[in-house]
């Protein structure tokens, strides 16, 4: 099957169960986000991350495939996406970024200003700080599809909020390979 379906076209784009909505609507918006934030987690990764900082990076983009699909199912079809078993971001994952990052404030990482992305020179460091960025408007998409009255569970509307305050930990402590 192509990727080229043609289905589209006329503005809308697939969901799961068969359903559809529009692209300009807040559910697609908060999907692109985090597809967009899935990508810029692997040009990061791809510029060469500590091996510590890789294998979370590769726990997070993982998750973020679940959450794409949490997203896709309408909230009428929540009980069928659940009777599927497929991935969803809970309670613990939300807890796992929280650990993650007092994990590197005990190392020493710590608030200090703004960050100036790029002055040291690190791609995989200013990438991370792009994932940041994107992480930030993946959140505020959530969150504005979540007051327009579509639920979206407290764990995913927290997963972004933890996720980008990690992700801005990471960049100021990721060394290169």
């Amino acid at each position: 099957m192509s990727i080229i379906t043609g289905r589209g076209d006329s503005g809308e784009t697939d969901l799961l169960f068969g359903k559809r909505a529009a692209k300009s609507g807040s559910r697609v918006g908060a999907l692109g986000a985090v597809d967009e934030l899935n990508a810029a987690l692997g040009l990061a990764r791809a510029s060469g991350l500590a091996e510590e900082v890789e294998e979370i990076v590769d726990r997070i983009q993982e998750k973020l495939v679940g959450l794409m699909g949490q997203l896709a199912c309408l909230p009428e079809d929540a009980g069928r996406y659940d009777e599927k078993g497929y991935a969803k971001v809970l309670e613990e994952d939300v807890k796992y970024l929280e650990g993650k990052a007092h994990e590197f404030e005990e190392r020493g990482i710590k608030f200090t200003g703004w960050a100036r992305p790029g002055v040291e020179h690190s791609v995989a460091r200013a990438g991370l700080d792009v994932a940041r960025a994107v992480a930030r408007r993946a959140e505020r998409r959530v969150w504005q599809l979540h007051e327009e009255g579509e639920e979206v569970p407290e764990s995913v509307r927290l997963y972004f909020n933890r996720l980008s305050d990690l992700l801005w930990i990471l960049a100021r402590a990721d060394a290169p390979k």
